[in-house]
């Protein structure tokens, strides 16, 4: 099999997840809570965080869920405020956080390297939005590896949808079949699945190997652990 292109999840695969979200979490419901302790605590259980412990739980809207998910459940609580100005506010205050504390897996840009050197196509397909994922990946210096980034919000759709993994290959112009799509959770697997491609789980997110391993094509530990994988199915 000729594999002609990547495409990656971004949180839990190329960002780490908690040392990203869960510092931006504490910044974002603190500010919006505006001092009131009661607030501040029902906008993390609504979000499915842990304010003890300043992580989420797995199952977490903002884990498996997109951005509107949240702000329509945080807008139950913030009642003085219009439900746009939630949702926008919200957004904007987890792309400005979301790109300050942005942390990349240490294995993520040599493996974009080796990648790139093999002439493969990579391109990012997010449930997080499109703004986001490319203002960490600028932050991050890694946004020229990607000729291709999607959000929710990009018209594609979100996953497990396969909008977002067939506009990949329609934007590459490369058969489904030779794309892999390396994803952290079963929604990046049933998506792929969806849209004919090759499903990798990658065991660095909140979900664990044995999660994924009957959604997925192929599992591996890390993301460096990719290129070899590649090397195997060509």
């Amino acid at each position: 099999m000729s594999i002609k292109a990547v495409l990656f999840d971004k949180d839990g695969v190329l960002i780490d997840f908690d040392a990203t979200w869960c510092p931006s979490a504490v910044k974002v419901i603190d500010i919006l809570a505006g001092g009131d302790d009661g607030r501040r605590a029902d906008l993390a259980a609504a979000a499915g965080f842990d304010l003890a412990s300043s992580r989420f739980r797995k199952d977490s809207v903002f884990i498996a869920g997109e951005s509107a998910e949240l702000a329509a459940l945080w807008a139950e609580i913030l009642t003085d405020m219009p439900k746009y100005a939630v949702g926008s506010q919200a957004r904007a205050l987890f792309t400005k956080y979301g790109a300050e504390y942005a942390t990349a897996y240490d294995d993520v840009a040599d493996t974009l390297a080796a990648l790139g050197t093999s002439r493969l196509a990579m391109g990012i397909a997010t449930n997080d939005e499109e703004i986001s994922a490319r203002t960490q990946m600028r932050a991050l210096r890694l946004d020229g590896r990607f000729s291709f980034v999607a959000g929710a919000d990009s018209g594609h759709g979100a996953k497990p949808e396969p909008g977002m993994l067939l506009a990949f290959a329609d934007h590459i112009g490369t058969d489904p079949a030779h794309i892999i799509m390396v994803g952290d959770s079963t929604h990046d697997m049933n998506a792929a699945r969806a849209a004919g491609m090759i499903g990798v789980g990658v065991g660095t997110g909140p979900a664990s190997l044995d999660d994924l391993r009957p959604h997925a094509a192929h599992c591996i530990a890390r993301l460096s652990d990719l290129p070899a994988l590649i090397g195997k199915l060509a």
